[in-house]
């Protein structure tokens, strides 16, 4: 446990790194752009995008901080995502990870405030 986590079962990894490779192939428009912003040390650590945490993949996590970002599409408002969203912040929190969630109209209208943000987050981790 290099990290302090664990990661998953391995009959579940296997299946969960292919569907990591693919978010990865085909990124929303809004993941797409925040990683343009915090790819390659941007923000002063490192971010790594479609990262497998537990049982879940996490859109961006920062290790060294343990800071998960997730942007979330429409459908996160649906009462029955928004439940297992809840559920799944925390059990990462459990893991020890703090969650920070954008909609994917924040992150493309108000790129400035969203990184803003996230230094605060990383700032007080």
């Amino acid at each position: 446990m290099k990290y302090g986590y664990n990661t998953a079962s391995p009959d579940r990894y296997i299946l969960l790194k292919e569907l990591a490779e693919k978010h990865k192939q085909y990124p929303t428009e809004a993941e797409k752009f925040l990683w343009q912003h915090i790819s390659k040390r941007q923000l002063g650590v490192k971010f790594n995008r479609q990262h497998i945490i537990g049982d879940y993949i996490v859109d961006f996590v920062c290790l060294g901080k343990r800071l998960v970002i997730e942007v979330d599409g429409g459908y996160h408002y649906e009462e029955e995502q928004t439940k297992m969203d809840f559920d799944r912040t925390i059990d990462l929190s459990r893991m020890g990870f703090h969650v920070v969630r954008f909609d994917n109209n924040e992150v493309l209208s108000c790129i400035d405030e969203v990184l803003e943000k996230i230094c605060e987050e990383l700032d007080s981790l």
